[in-house]
C-alpha cells in the first residue's frame, strides 16, 4: 500500500502524485485480470485497438480522479475528446493503456499513466507497468524514482553518453516506419530497441538505459506525454517536438512529432536531423 512515507510525496502536488499512483496501480491490477480473458477487441478511427480493458481502467482512473479532485477536468483517451479543457488550469490527462497492441500481444511493453497539467506544463506523472510490477513518477520536487512492490525506490537518472552516434536508440514496436531507417543512418546509431508504449520508451531514457527516442509521425495526443514527459524532465532528460520546441499542451494531437533523449544529445540530434524534415511544415 502507497503511504505517505513514500520519497517526495509530501507538501505541494503531494497528494495527487499518491492519489495517481494509487489509482494507477488499481486499474493495472484491473487489467492484468482481463488479460487472461475475452479482450473485447474493437477498432476505433484510424484502425487503433481499444479493449475492454482500456475501457475498464478509464472508468476506474476517471471515477478516482473526480471523487479525489472534483474541481479538476479530466481528459482520457477512451472518452469523447474535449479539447476545450485544454485551457484548464488544472487538468488530469489519462491514458489507462498505453501500448495497447503489446498488451494484447501479450507483451510487457504497455503501461497505465496518468498524468497532471498544471498551467499548461506537465507537473505530476504516474507511469505503471502492472506486467513487470515497477512505477515510474514525477516527485513534486522536480525528481524522478521508480518505486517497486516491495516498497523500495531508486531515484531515476538519464544517462551521460554525449554523442547520438553512441546513442542507444528506442522505437515504436507497432507503428515503425522507414522515417526511423533514415534517422539511424543521419545519426550513425547502432543501436535500437523496439518497445509499444510512449510512456514506457520515455521512461527507459529517465532510467538511463536507453538514450534517444524519436518519433517522425503525427500521431500521438497529449496523454501520450504527459505523464512521461513529468518523469524524463524529473531525471534530466527532454522532450520536444521534431524542431527543438517544448511540446504544446493546448493541442489535442501532437503534430509535429517528437524527440526525447536525455538532454546531452538533443541539440545535436535536432540540427542533423533538420535536413530530412525539409518536406515538413513546422
Amino acid at each position: 500500500m502507497i503511504t505517505t512515507s513514500l520519497p517526495g510525496a509530501t507538501g505541494e502536488l503531494g497528494m495527487e502524485l499518491l492519489a495517481a499512483i494509487e489509482l494507477a496501480l488499481a486499474a493495472g491490477v484491473e487489467v492484468m485480470k482481463l488479460r487472461g480473458g475475452e479482450l473485447g477487441v474493437e477498432l476505433k478511427p484510424g484502425d487503433e485497438p481499444v479493449t475492454l480493458a482500456d475501457k475498464r481502467a478509464s472508468d476506474l482512473i476517471v471515477a478516482g480522479l473526480r471523487e479525489r479532485f472534483p474541481n479538476d477536468p479530466v481528459i482520457s483517451e477512451e472518452l469523447p475528446a474535449a479539447e476545450a479543457l485544454l485551457s484548464a488550469e488544472r487538468l488530469w490527462l489519462v491514458d489507462p493503456i498505453d501500448g495497447t497492441k503489446d498488451f494484447i500481444r501479450g507483451s510487457d511493453g504497455f503501461a497505465v499513466m496518468i498524468g497532471l497539467l498544471r498551467g499548461g506544463r506537465p507537473a505530476v506523472g504516474v507511469v505503471h507497468q502492472p506486467s513487470v510490477s515497477r512505477t515510474f513518477f514525477a516527485t513534486p520536487d522536480g525528481g524522478a524514482q521508480l518505486w517497486q512492490p516491495d516498497g523500495t525506490t531508486t531515484k531515476l537518472a538519464v544517462s551521460k553518453v554525449d554523442k547520438a552516434a553512441e546513442v542507444r536508440l528506442v522505437a515504436s514496436a507497432s507503428h515503425r516506419s522507414p522515417d526511423i531507417d533514415r534517422v539511424k543512418q543521419t545519426l550513425g546509431i547502432a543501436n535500437e530497441q523496439n518497445v509499444g508504449s510512449v510512456g514506457v520508451k520515455l521512461c527507459l531514457i529517465a532510467m538511463g538505459e536507453r538514450d534517444l527516442y524519436v518519433n517522425p509521425a503525427a500521431k500521438t495526443k497529449v496523454w501520450d506525454t504527459c505523464a512521461p514527459e513529468a518523469i524524463l524532465d524529473g531525471a534530466g532528460g527532454r522532450l520536444s517536438d521534431l524542431y527543438g520546441a517544448p511540446i504544446d499542451y493546448k493541442e489535442l494531437r501532437q503534430l509535429r512529432g517528437l524527440v526525447a533523449s536525455n538532454g546531452r544529445v538533443h541539440d545535436e540530434v535536432i540540427a542533423k536531423m533538420a535536413p530530412l524534415l525539409f518536406s515538413k511544415s513546422p
